[in-house]
């Protein structure tokens, strides 16, 4: 008699299902019977087996976001090879690539403002250098600002060379090229007044008197430098004798007593002598003033206008106030 032939049981996940071999029949006299092949899944397990299959595919068919999928079970079932390698690295180096730029977002944005910051000042910094460099700045106009005994046009006149100069490329030296003929010019300065305007300010010298000489009359300021020479001694101006000359101590005594005169008494002198730098003598309305050297002008000046107020010039010969504290009126 026969027994009945075992359930089939579960195929295992991603493995083919092989149907259950066919009980061999034994003959009457044996006392075996065959074991079928999948007749350890049966039993309590075999409907666990199921689910984890299910749970393997899924985690095979959902992989994590920029990792690669997992390999079939037949492709885990062979050795790694060099691409397997190179597909592992390259996953950790995009992993890595994203933690640091993760990590370094902050520091990235900081450096990128920075970075606009320095683009934009260099930006504007360029602008403005091409802007003054340009012909929307050259001059077109020449304003001489001091000129009391020169011509301002005349002055303006010798510099117009600088017309059409961007005010960034006025060259001083050429300015001074164009005012050092004129000898009245003592110092000066320029300024630019954009757009187009170009501003020089002179300081004329101060004539003190005139020199007489074989050529003429030279009319001298008091560093002794000839402003002009006529053949008639000019009017307005002290005639000036002085031992050694314009270079010599006497004379720049004489210059300094001269600029520290009052303008009211600068105007009554007819004639400055001085044989030293200590005996300076003025000629005012026909009497001699003994001024003695330069220093203590301005105490020397208030004695002499307090001298003059009381003993007029045409009633006087000589006035010493080489020493202000001792006044000698003659």
């Amino acid at each position: 008699m026969r027994r009945p032939s075992p359930l089939p049981s579960t195929p295992s996940a991603g493995r083919p299902s092989t149907p259950a071999p066919s009980p061999v029949a034994p003959d009457d006299d044996a006392s075996t019977e065959a074991v079928p092949a999948d007749a350890g899944a049966s039993g309590p397990i075999a409907p666990v087996l199921p689910l984890i299959a299910g749970e393997r595919q899924a985690e095979k068919s959902d992989p994590l976001d920029g990792e690669d999928p997992e390999p079939d079970d037949a492709a885990s079932d062979r050795p790694l090879g060099v691409r397997d390698v190179w597909a592992a690295a390259r996953a950790r180096r995009r992993a890595l690539r994203r933690e640091i730029r993760r990590f370094t977002a902050r520091q990235r944005r900081r450096r990128n403002a920075w970075l606009a910051a320095v683009g934009a000042v260099l930006v504007v910094a360029v602008g403005a250098v091409a802007l003054a460099y340009s012909p929307v700045f050259a001059v077109s106009t020449i304003t001489v600002v001091g000129a009391e005994k020169l011509d301002p046009a005349v002055v303006e006149n010798a510099l117009s060379g600088q017309l059409g100069t961007p005010l960034a490329l006025v060259d001083s030296s050429d300015v001074k090229a164009a005012l050092v003929t004129f000898p009245l010019v003592e110092t000066y300065t320029i300024e630019a007044r954009p757009p187009q305007e170009l501003v020089v300010r002179i300081v004329e010298r101060t004539p003190i008197g005139s020199l007489s000489s074989k050529a003429g009359h030279t009319l001298v300021d008091a560093a002794g430098v000839a402003l002009a020479t006529t053949k008639d001694a000019p009017e307005g101006y002290p005639a000036l004798t002085v031992t050694g000359g314009a270079g010599s101590r006497a004379f720049a005594a004489v210059g300094a007593v001269y600029r520290a005169l009052p303008e009211d008494l600068r105007t009554q002198v007819r004639a400055v002598s001085a044989t030293t730098p200590n005996d300076v003598t003025l000629t005012i309305e026909g009497a001699d003033v003994l001024w003695g050297g330069a220093e203590d002008s301005a105490e020397k000046a208030v004695v002499l206008r307090a001298a003059m107020a009381a003993n007029p010039p045409s009633k006087v010969d000589l006035y010493d106030i080489s020493s202000p504290g001792a006044v000698v009126i003659r």
